[in-house]
């Protein structure tokens, strides 16, 4: 090994040991990195309003208690629209019995008729397969219910989060003002900004989003005379809020639906079809018009962030995964010796390889 590779070889395996320790660290602060980046996201969407009435003259501390209810009255609000429409769902519960008992005795006689295995049999091994997998899964389940319930007590402290985080908003600037001597404190300003506009873009655009995915799921459904058609049509567009495969995940209950309250399945082909449909007005048009010129970052990258942090952090990394990465990418483009990372996360649909060619070869 000559001199020159000693040390390209140290700072590879430098950097693969600080990935590690960072995923790891990561993974097992997930309980309370989550509530605090979602808490961070909502306090720069609260901000405009809580600046704006202590313009008004309100104190800071009364500005941010009344911001923080208002946001937990919508919030609330929304919630109990959910379990209005949730109830309504139960006069469901009666057809899923019993077009369960139908479909369960059609599996039964096709068992019957392919495998000559009677009800009996069929029966048995069904009790002895459920036995054996309660018993192989309750620590899975245990701890599962232990995690949950640690993720909920931390998450109920994110009105406390957004106070603080409100409250004291002056000295995190100064905080950032001394972590980053070296830059001048107007570029940090500018970096900031550029963060609390780009998620502040975001997430309007994505509420946007959710509305237009709705109302389209809504009409389709209403068309194709499918019970609770609301409900379902936006808890299908709130679903977007995990790119890519959200309104997918959110056809199965529609499907469903149209399986058990309709005697043809044709309705439930139905409303595959028109969810795909909205999927790819979403995907191709909704989505990129509205989102898309806010959050510039290709789909290679789009995708493999979700992968990634929906391996760390479940289905809340899903939701995390864009606006972090867009956040990443400002940061990027910021700090010279990152900005080639920071192009590598863009969009690359205007890019002109042939002139870049050129420029390189002219230099």
């Amino acid at each position: 090994m000559t001199a020159k590779q000693s040390p390209l070889i140290f700072r590879f395996t430098a950097g693969l040991v600080s990935v590690f320790l960072l995923v790891y660290g990561l993974q097992v602060l997930q309980e309370i990195l989550v509530p605090l980046i979602f808490s961070a996201i909502l306090t720069i969407l609260l901000l405009p309003m809580n600046s704006r009435m202590e313009k008004w003259g309100f104190p800071r501390a009364m500005a941010i208690v009344v911001s923080i209810l208002i946001a937990l009255a919508l919030l609330s609000g929304i919630g109990y629209l959910i379990y209005w429409q949730i109830t309504g769902l139960q006069e469901l519960i009666p057809l899923i019995i019993q077009k369960s008992e139908v479909w369960l005795k059609s599996i039964q006689k096709f068992i019957s008729a392919n495998f000559r295995i009677n009800a009996q049999q069929q029966l048995a091994e069904g009790q002895k397969y459920l036995i054996s997998t309660l018993k192989d899964n309750s620590s899975v389940f245990s701890a599962a219910l232990t995690g949950t319930t640690g993720f909920l007590a931390n998450f109920s402290l994110m009105p406390l989060y957004i106070f603080l985080m409100l409250m004291y908003r002056d000295f995190f600037h100064v905080f950032m003002y001394k972590l980053f001597a070296s830059v001048s404190n107007p570029r940090l300003d500018v970096v900031i900004g550029k963060i609390k506009e780009i998620i502040l873009d975001y997430m309007v655009g994505l509420l946007l989003v959710i509305a237009i995915v709705g109302s389209l799921n809504t009409l389709s459904l209403w068309i194709l005379d499918i019970d609770h058609a609301l409900f379902l049509g936006f808890l299908a567009g709130a679903l977007v809020l995990i790119p890519y495969i959200g309104i997918a995940i959110g056809a199965v209950l529609p499907i469903f639906v149209a399986l058990l309250t309709k005697d043809s399945y044709l309705y439930a082909v139905g409303v595959a079809g028109a969810f795909a449909i909205v999927q790819f007005l979403e995907g191709n048009f909704i989505t990129p018009f509205i989102v898309g010129t806010k959050v510039s970052i290709n789909s290679m990258v789009a995708i493999v962030s979700l992968i990634l942090f929906g391996n760390l952090w479940g289905m809340a990394g899903l939701v995390l995964a864009l606006p972090l990465t867009a956040i990443l990418k400002v940061i990027f483009d910021s700090v010279d010796a990152l900005r080639p990372w920071g192009f590598l996360l863009g969009d690359a649909d205007h890019i002109d390889v042939q002139k870049i060619k050129k420029r390189s070869f002219s230099r």
